[in-house]
């Protein structure tokens, strides 16, 4: 099969190309290995950041992030991106997305959001990813320019160095996993863009869907491409606490519009881990709500907006009222139990503003992508923001250098030498234990120690899973397995070679922040 091309990817970064790139008439390849229902951009809460209120401006809005992100953030990226997120709302409006109004035809309702100094938070209730997704994706269903392969997961990317080409190393395609059929697909394309989002589940607990397991950050790595900053590793702080529920994030605007964080005696404390109290950027949020659990020994903390009116709580936050009162707990009257979780990566694959990556005919879009829009900590809403913007850029970019799919034959995926796997319980015990360690060691609070012995570990099941990939078929299972090995790798890496702590980054045996700010690059050439 042959694209223009192929977008690796359902969530908002890959619909809002693959949407862009079919109007200009494009042919393109939709790769999905789960519904766009099940990506984190359909189950984003909070909203849009955009300076769209009276007296704010996208310097106030770049100021913001730039504060947030604790030295790290690329100005011409941050600048970029609040400059184009009004035109970015915008395009979405078009697109049919249905935002929160206070009544028909009146201006967009506005909230506001921790490290935010003035309203700018552009949602649909609390359920803006879902609400924006709903307006994309009937339309990508429809668009007779995109042909969308469901149930498809990218194994690697097929490039000239890999196939022994002379010249000028570019990316070819990639070869894909039929889920439903269980054969390898070669797909040829003159592009390819990464849309595959973060890789939160190498951790124990995350707010992710079970998508984020770095496929598209290990598929560059192993290209030949750079990623950045993997240590920023952003724990949401407040993530449901219950036995029965799996990855419910409890939105930031809950804190936003008044919600506050106590200790099981009903104490507040985050006064005294920062001036701006639960309005404190999210890893200041994180690290005190870890510090006060483990200095207590308490299971959880309390999240509590049950003082301002019911009606008002129920009528801002329908969802997560109507998801939480399915636990038996009515947040206009108790306050939630709380713990962080992985919500996002901060790092990953190094690009340009126009979405290019070290390997030619390569793109990345979106939270596998490194920009320096973020730097050691993102703000709060710009990462649906950041999807759209730069889905826009690498949209141009791909259309201006129009390439078709090279007239080089692609070699089939070679089962040759290889058998159907014989005990699948060594993926899930290698799963497991993985993210065991890295909860454990690679956590919120780091220390050279525990860095070093998460090394060790992982370089063990890499072996393990190295063997076990190349003497079995593929599944789906021990493709994500082996992307997560490597970008949890990646990560413990970036984290030992940084002697500071900045940002997301905390590291007891380094405390202090060093006076000049570095990214953390590491190089697969080297």
């Amino acid at each position: 099969m042959q694209f223009d091309v192929l977008i690796i990817g359902g969530g908002l970064a890959g619909l809002s190309s693959a949407l862009r790139l079919a109007d200009a008439g494009l042919a393109v390849g939709l790769v999905q290995k789960r519904p766009s229902e099940q990506s984190c951009s359909n189950w984003a809460q909070g909203g849009i950041a955009a300076a769209l209120g009276p007296g704010d401006s996208p310097e106030q809005h770049a100021a913001d992030t730039l504060a947030t992100g604790s030295g790290l953030c690329d100005p011409a990226a941050v600048s970029f991106v609040a400059e184009q997120a009004p035109a970015a709302v915008d395009w979405l409006l078009q697109q049919g997305a249905a935002f929160t109004r206070p009544g028909a035809g009146e201006p967009l309702h506005l909230t506001r959001e921790g490290g935010h100094g003035r309203r700018r938070i552009v949602h649909a209730d609390d359920a803006t990813g879902q609400a924006v997704m709903a307006a994309l994706l009937p339309r990508v269903v429809d668009h007779p320019g995109i042909t969308r392969l469901e149930d498809h997961i990218a194994v690697d990317l097929i490039t000239a160095a890999k196939l022994g080409l002379p010249g000028l190393d570019r990316c070819l395609g990639i070869y894909a996993l039929d889920r439903t059929s269980g054969q390898v697909e070669t797909l040829a394309a003159g592009a390819v863009l990464l849309a595959t989002g973060g890789a939160s589940k190498i951790y124990r607990y995350t707010t992710n869907p079970d998508t984020s397991t770095g496929d598209g950050i290990a598929m560059a790595w192993r290209a030949g491409c750079r990623v950045a900053n993997m240590e920023f590793v952003q724990f949401h702080p407040t993530c449901l606490y219950h036995p029965h529920a799996k990855s419910l994030l409890i939105s930031e605007a809950v804190r936003g519009e008044g919600g506050v964080l106590r200790l099981p005696d009903g104490r507040r404390f985050m006064s005294s881990h920062d001036p701006a109290a639960e309005l404190a950027p999210r890893d200041i949020v994180a690290r005190a709500i870890d510090f006060e659990m483990k200095r207590g020994g308490y299971d959880c903390v309390y999240l509590d907006i049950s003082h301002r009116p019911a009606d008002e709580v129920r009528s801002h936050f329908p969802n997560i009222s109507r998801r939480l009162e399915g636990f038996g707990i009515d947040i206009t009257r108790q306050p939630i139990p709380v713990v962080p979780a992985a919500h996002y990566s901060c790092g990953g694959i190094v690009t340009g503003l126009d979405g290019t990556t070290d390997l030619p005919g390569l793109y990345a879009v979106g939270e596998c992508s490194h920009t320096g829009l973020h730097g050691a900590n993102r703000l709060a809403s710009n990462s649906l923001l950041e999807c759209v913007v730069f889905g826009a850029a690498a949209s141009a970019h791909i259309i201006a250098a129009r390439r078709p799919a090279e007239a080089v034959a692609l070699p089939d995926w070679d089962e040759s030498r290889v058998s159907d796997p014989d005990e699948l319980v060594v993926v899930a015990h290698n799963w497991d234990e993985l993210r065991h360690f890295m909860w454990d060691y690679v956590g919120i609070v780091r220390t050279d120690k525990r860095l070093t012995r998460a090394l060790h570990r992982v370089r063990l099941l890499q072996e393990e899973i190295t063997e076990f990939y190349s003497n079995f078929r593929v599944t789906n299972d021990l493709i994500e397995l082996r992307n997560l090995a490597l970008v949890a790798e990646l990560t413990i890496l970036s984290a030992m070679s940084r002697r500071e702590s900045r940002g997301l980054h905390y590291n007891r045996d380094w405390p202090e922040r060093l006076p000049e700010a570095r990214n953390t690059v590491l190089d697969p050439q080297l």
